[in-house]
């Protein structure tokens, strides 16, 4: 088992949701050092520890991730959690929000990676952590430009995976199903939350996965998908037409 103890981190999106409950469970894990960053510090909750520092990210912007990689230097384990959901159709939808969901989710990620891979290689043993989504097994067609940037996140973690295993760097993709945070408001589940599912991750990582579900509602899909990949299509295309 290899500890996160006395590492330091950096973590995108980490201003809610799982973002910030990885903050919390890594300072419980007692790593040396969390570079929080969001968009909008004036977002970002006090997490009244300083061992903390925030750092202004937007994953979009190139120029942004450059400085933060030019402060960060030192980051040891890589967590690529900041992302957005726009609801809609493939046919349907909004072009600019399946844009949008593109250009964060995928293209702002793998942003991250490059910029991060030369620091992570460094500084290994190190680790990068993608949170992609139990949608980037199969698509649920009401947020399908969400579902087409989480399966491509997938593809490119599995190809860094590949690309950095002889270098030191190990790549976790983690792929939730439903947890309680903003994304999933309205939806009328029993999901854990984003702390509990924040420590079953970090507790993954340090366990050697690669491969993570860290909560029961995906952990079902999973299965589905992995007994017969059209069992979760046959899921969500029930889930679409509420049969």
């Amino acid at each position: 088992m290899e500890t996160i103890k006395n590492k330091t981190v950096l973590i995108s999106g980490a201003n809610r949701g799982i973002g910030k409950g990885l903050v919390q469970a890594a300072l419980d894990k007692e790593v040396k050092k969390v570079y929080a960053t969001c968009r909008d510090l004036d977002k970002m909750p006090d997490f009244n520890d300083q061992r903390v520092i925030q750092l202004k990210l937007d994953i979009t912007d190139k120029k942004q991730i450059a400085k933060v990689a030019s402060q960060a230097g030192d980051t040891q384990i890589l967590i690529n959690n900041a992302g957005v959901l726009n609801a809609g159709t493939i046919l349907e939808g909004a072009r600019d929000k399946i844009e949008t969901d593109m250009n964060v989710n995928y293209y702002g990620t793998l942003n991250m990676m490059r910029a991060f891979a030369g620091i992570l290689e460094k500084n290994a043993p190190s680790k990068i952590i993608n949170i992609t989504s139990i949608v980037a097994y199969s698509p649920l067609p009401s947020i399908a430009g969400y579902s087409a940037s989480k399966a491509a996140l997938l593809s490119a973690t599995y190809s860094a995976r590949i690309e950095l295993a002889k270098k030191g760097v190990m790549v976790h993709a983690v792929n939730p199903g439903a947890i309680d945070t903003e994304m999933n408001k309205g939806i009328d589940w029993d999901m854990p939350s984003p702390l509990s599912v924040a420590k079953t991750i970090l507790s993954s990582v340090e366990s050697g996965e690669l491969d993570i579900i860290p909560e029961e509602i995906g952990l079902g899909m999973y299965n589905a998908w992995k007994e017969e990949p059209s069992k979760l299509a046959k899921m969500f295309h029930n889930m679409y037409h509420g049969e």
